[in-house]
């Protein structure tokens, strides 16, 4: 399940569509289920306990741990997880910390 900024759903097809302009999207699952499930393409993997440290990072720092440019606060971020409750726990942490 995904979670968009205000569009707290959306279907593969609009994500596939996003992707294709410069939208960051952040797979919240635990590294285990990546392992076991399968990483979703042009994703990165953040753990759910460790994204609000993660968005708070220095932006070096950030690129180091996770291979991906930091998001500013107004940039496009996707969240997604296995059955949606995850990702819109990103997403309430995410707007907490400023993200738009």
């Amino acid at each position: 399940r995904l979670c968009a900024g205000e569009a707290h759903s959306l279907s593969y097809q609009e994500l596939k569509d996003l992707k294709k302009s410069n939208v960051l999207h952040i797979d919240v699952r635990e590294r285990w289920e990546i392992d076991r499930y399968g990483k979703i393409p042009a994703s990165v993997n953040i753990p759910l306990g460790e994204l609000v440290e993660a968005l708070q990072m220095d932006p070096t720092q950030f690129k180091e741990q996770y291979n991906e440019e930091m998001p500013s606060k107004s940039d496009p971020v996707v969240f997604s997880c296995l059955a949606g409750k995850r990702s819109k726990q990103a997403l309430a942490f995410a707007t907490s910390l400023g993200f738009s």
